[in-house]
């Protein structure tokens, strides 16, 4: 009983921290697009990439 408890564990602890990782890398692309988003924008609009007006 205790090996299925200590493999749930070990399980939970996997989950979270790819969790964690996946949340890290969300909140760097995020903050990565604050910081040049208007730069990326207007590059696409030069290319004739972008579709909004």
């Amino acid at each position: 009983m205790e090996n299925n408890a200590r493999t749930t564990l070990r399980t939970v602890a996997k989950l979270t921290l790819g969790a964690l990782m996946l949340a890290a890398a969300t909140g760097a692309a995020f903050a990565a697009w604050i910081e040049n988003g208007a730069g990326i924008f207007r590059t696409m609009v030069e290319a004739g990439l972008s579709w909004c007006m």
